[in-house]
């Protein structure tokens, strides 16, 4: 082959060699399309209000027909005793409703001694005893459901560990509510924190008995 032949060979192969080169720099700057989609919305969950002295965690959902019963629609009374055990008196909280329409109870009611309607605690507040689990009360115009009420004799403690007091009246915060009631009801109770009432969740009718 004479020097000028293969001069010209080598060039030709140089240039099929860049054609392919631009070739595949031309396939590989391309890009595939892109979609973008919405975020889902984050979603909320909403908190029940809670009973200051007795919360309820899951109060079952009502119809607009059966509300909550808001305090403003409950009378509230302290049954005779029930009978009288191991120190302790037990007496029927009554919620009567009040109100031309029915309305609905869930769990237990906050409740405490006061010195008078309106006026500060004695003690602590009941705690409260899970012999009944919680139910959903429908009170109808006129009806009633009730709580019970244990309340220990204050001289079951010692007098250094108690500080015994008369007291006249119970505070009484309906099922869920935040607003309370005040029923007269005399008993012992001490000024340190030593635990007199205990208060069950509310049930159906006047009395348990």
């Amino acid at each position: 082959m004479t020097p000028l032949a293969h001069a010209a060979r080598t060039l030709i192969a140089a240039a099929a060699l860049a054609a392919a080169a631009a070739l595949v720099a031309a396939c590989g700057s391309s890009t595939a399309p892109q979609t973008t989609g919405a975020s889902p919305a984050a979603t909320t969950t909403a908190t029940p209000a809670k009973n200051p002295g007795t919360p309820s965690p899951s109060v079952p959902s009502l119809s607009a027909a059966t509300p909550p019963c808001p305090t403003s629609a409950l009378r509230v009374s302290v049954s005779a005793s029930q009978g009288v055990a191991a120190g302790s008196s037990y007496y029927p909280i009554v919620f009567t409703n009040i109100s031309g329409a029915a309305c609905t109870l869930y769990g237990y009611p906050g409740v405490s001694f006061v010195v008078a309607a309106g006026g500060s605690q004695i003690g602590i507040p009941a705690t409260e005893n899970p012999a009944h689990p919680r139910q959903l009360i429908t009170l109808a115009a006129g009806q009633a459901g009730h709580a019970e009420l244990q309340v220990v004799n204050a001289g079951n403690y010692p007098p250094a560990n108690c500080g015994m007091v008369t007291a006249h009246w119970l505070r009484v915060y309906p099922p869920n509510q935040t607003a309370p009631l005040y029923a007269n009801f005399t008993a012992q109770a001490c000024t340190k924190p030593r635990t007199i009432l205990t208060v069950e969740t509310v049930q159906p009718g006047t009395s348990g008995a």
